[in-house]
């Protein structure tokens, strides 16, 4: 075995004995699935202690997984943690990190990039149950009149669930998709009539969510989210964005509360209707995507930048109820229902596409013969 190489190969005896460990000191930090009926594991909040579960106790082609982690470094991977039924199957690091000073582990923090709105969608949907918005609202009643260059009478009709779903119809051919600036905000389209990703308008939900719970962005998320499940991380200005960056792990965490559907081992994060519809087609035009989510097994979709309809599901490799958080450089936090898995990769690469979702599929041809 490659010495990067750090499986997890305990035996079933080491995993019963550790299960019943973990029943005397923290309850046996397992609960229900809702969807699959299949308990879930969730690691402690308080310490770094996180149950792992070897691949070969779950029958998978240790032989495929062996290749695939040769593969990832050189797509400079960073980080790539498999979670099944919340335990670690698999969890490796390689290379530098961010600062280029000492390599990369498990407490190093990267960016997130656009995988960090789908944790904003999250927030939103919380500012909302907390009753402090409604998707439904117009954004002028938390931004004020003339935070676009439109006229009043044509920004009122763009609505918060405009912003979450990219479907405002603000001018995209503009030279700074990121600035959120009045004058680079312009009317193209009624909203609700086109799809098209644009950061800025995305960007500018955080200062809703400040507006509308008055607290800086950062201590929103770790007051309703961040410290209920155990999360570090900090959104970080970089340029007109405002990046989220966390250790793997953290990344890990938020996935698997996604996948617990906002339930933390007993701990209600978020509930209600909105996090059905985060998952599911948000509209017509581009029906892979969600609440500033992407979404698999649609029978098209539309990436960033063309006007154009695709046919075919976005990772066809990929299991059809698979949502996934996804980012520059290939961020990716994917999400299985129907297979208890979270599986994450951080990184650079990936080519310039802002969704490099051809680097998913590469990796979904590797999962495809590791996991039966």
């Amino acid at each position: 075995m490659k010495p990067h190489i750090h499986l997890v190969r305990s035996s079933l005896l080491f995993q019963l004995v550790a299960g019943c460990w973990v029943l005397l000191v923290f309850g046996c930090a397992e609960a229900q699935n809702p969807d699959e009926g299949a308990a879930l594991y969730f690691p402690p909040t308080g310490s770094g202690q996180w149950e792992e579960n070897p691949p070969a106790a779950l029958g998978w082609d240790e032989a495929a997984l062996e290749e695939m982690l040769d593969w990832l470094p050189s797509q400079d991977t960073r980080a790539f943690i498999i979670l099944k039924d919340g335990k670690i199957v698999v969890e490796e690091y390689w290379g530098a990190g961010l600062t280029e000073i000492g390599e990369m582990n498990r407490y190093s923090y990267w960016y997130w990039a656009s995988a960090g709105k789908t944790l904003t969608a999250a927030l939103v949907g919380i500012a909302q149950q907390k009753g402090l918005l409604k998707t439904e609202d117009p954004t002028q009643r938390y931004l004020g009149e003339g935070w676009t260059t439109m006229p009043a009478s044509l920004e009122k009709d763009i609505l918060l669930v405009h912003q979450l779903t990219m479907t405002s119809g603000i001018d995209d051919n503009v030279e700074n998709l990121d600035d959120p600036a009045p004058e680079n905000l312009r009317f193209l389209a009624k909203p609700g009539t086109r799809w098209s990703y644009h950061n800025a308008v995305y960007t500018l939900l955080e200062q809703v969510v400040e507006n509308a719970s008055g607290k800086d962005y950062q201590s929103f998320f770790e007051e309703n989210l961040g410290n209920k499940i155990g999360m570090g991380g900090t959104w970080i200005q970089t340029g007109f964005n405002n990046v989220f960056y966390s250790d793997a792990r953290s990344f890990a965490r938020f996935g698997l509360l996604m996948l617990a559907r906002g339930n933390w081992n007993g701990t209600e994060v978020w509930s209600g209707d909105y996090f059905d519809q985060m998952i599911q087609s948000s509209q017509e035009l581009n029906k892979s995507y969600g609440y500033l989510t992407w979404l698999n097994g649609k029978p098209s979709f539309m990436v960033p930048g063309p006007q154009v309809v695709v046919p075919g599901s976005l990772i066809p490799q990929a299991p059809a109820d698979m949502y996934q958080a996804m980012g520059k450089n290939g961020q990716f936090l994917m999400v299985v229902p129907s297979q208890n898995l979270v599986i994450l990769r951080m990184g650079s690469s990936g080519g310039d596409a802002l969704v490099p979702f051809l680097l998913m599929r590469d990796i979904w041809d590797y999962l495809d013969r590791v996991i039966p």
